[in-house]
């Protein structure tokens, strides 16, 4: 039997969604929400009206650091490999 010329095991193919200009465009854009909700937090802390709506921007800073700290782990494993 003859070798296969054609074998199954070659370079992966990323989803669009995964490829290397989506991640930094999606860090990018998770920035912009971090500072955003940067802003948020020393506004609700200035006003004392706003204290009791802190969460809200807690909630931005957390979920985008959470965004930027996965993508950027993802990619350091991508580019080590």
């Amino acid at each position: 039997m003859p070798l296969d010329q054609n074998p199954l095991f070659r370079k992966v193919i990323v989803p669009w969604y995964d490829a290397g200009k989506a991640c930094f465009t999606v860090i990018l854009f998770m920035l912009g929400i971090l500072l955003f909700g940067i802003v948020g937090i020393v506004e609700a802390l200035e006003k004392i009206e706003y204290n009791e709506h802190i969460w809200v921007p807690v909630l931005l800073v957390a979920m985008s650091a959470w965004v930027i700290a996965s993508i950027s782990i993802r990619l350091i494993k991508r580019y080590t490999h």
